[in-house]
């Protein structure tokens, strides 16, 4: 099947089977799978023009609602911090689709960029696991939360797993109750790492997941079953923004493929729209290191891919 926008010919079960099993996976740790569906468009299918970023976006589109829902349904949305990720990064995303279609039509140095800070977050992930399996004190939080999740199944057998509860929500911080523990973090932060993250989003079209949820993750000390549902809808509602925005910008540039391909991505949407609901289903049962695994393997192999690519 010949998609006229992206300038492809391919069998249109494959982008569906491959969103699939990509979303499956990596919903579970908060991120869509853009950020692995992008490299692969670009180097299996090759479909390199600007509108594959937007093409991205509008997988997120398609396939995120079915996540978030999972994780609001069980009361794993921690609001506040969802609505401040989604402040942070709508003005970032739209400087960053300027920036891809303006300044960046050849993506190799931003990659190489970009390769490097999923790089940087993917050893830190690896070494917090590391230094945990080792018994290291300093952070023996994600154990001590692991015990009393064990804890709180035992003794409340029958009556669900618990909600969300939010304890404070000011401009200076969000504080928030899950499983017995409270877990605290600075607003400011967040709205400073959700802008930077907002761009990286805007520029390629994976909707910043794939960067938050290991920061949340390693540097914030939160626990990835309530990250997951913040990052996916931060990473939903910046993506209507971004293709929003490329399909308005696309008459101003007629000499390339802008605006996105909306069959190719209604396709990889409809494949990542299960993936994300049987990966956030899922999620709850699977221990969190195997979660963090699953994150740090995605991370090394884009990682890879972009810097291997650039000294190619």
């Amino acid at each position: 099947m010949y998609f006229p926008v992206a300038g492809i010919d391919v069998n249109p079960l494959v982008p569906p089977v491959v969103a699939f099993v990509i979303s499956f996976f990596t919903s579970m740790g908060g991120v869509s799978g853009a950020f692995l569906l992008l490299p692969f468009q670009m180097s299996f299918l090759g479909y390199t023009s600007p509108s594959v970023s937007a093409t991205n976006q509008l997988f997120n589109i398609v396939a995120i609602p079915s996540g978030v829902y999972r994780y609001v349904k069980e009361g794993r949305m921690v609001w506040p911090l969802t609505w401040v990720v989604i402040i942070g990064t709508l003005p970032g995303v739209l400087i960053g689709a300027l920036i891809r279609v303006k300044y960046l039509p050849d993506p190799r140095n931003f990659k190489f960029f970009v390769g490097l800070v999923l790089l940087y977050i993917g050893l830190r992930m690896v070494q917090d696991m590391l230094r945990a399996t080792s018994g290291d004190k300093k952070l023996s939080a994600e154990d001590e939360f692991q015990r009393l999740v064990r804890g709180f199944k035992a003794n409340a057998e029958g009556q669900g797993l618990p909600s969300t509860k939010v304890v404070e929500f000011s401009p200076t911080r969000i504080s928030y109750d899950f499983y017995g523990r409270n877990f605290t973090i600075k607003t400011g932060y967040v709205l400073a790492l959700s802008a930077l993250v907002g761009i990286v989003g805007g520029v390629y079209g994976i909707g910043g997941g794939s960067i938050m949820a290991p920061f949340f993750i390693s540097f914030l000390g939160l626990p990835v079953y309530t990250v997951a549902g913040a990052a996916l809808m931060g990473t939903f509602v910046t993506s209507v923004a971004g293709v929003i925005f490329y399909q308005a910008i696309a008459p101003f540039y007629p000499n390339m493929a802008v605006a996105p391909d909306w069959l190719l991505g209604f396709l990889f949407g409809i494949g990542g729209t299960f993936g994300m609901y049987l990966g956030a289903r899922v999620q709850k049962h699977m221990p969190a290191k195997a979660i963090k695994a699953i994150l740090c393997a995605c991370i090394f192999f884009v990682a890879g891919k972009y810097i291997w690519n650039f000294f190619r």
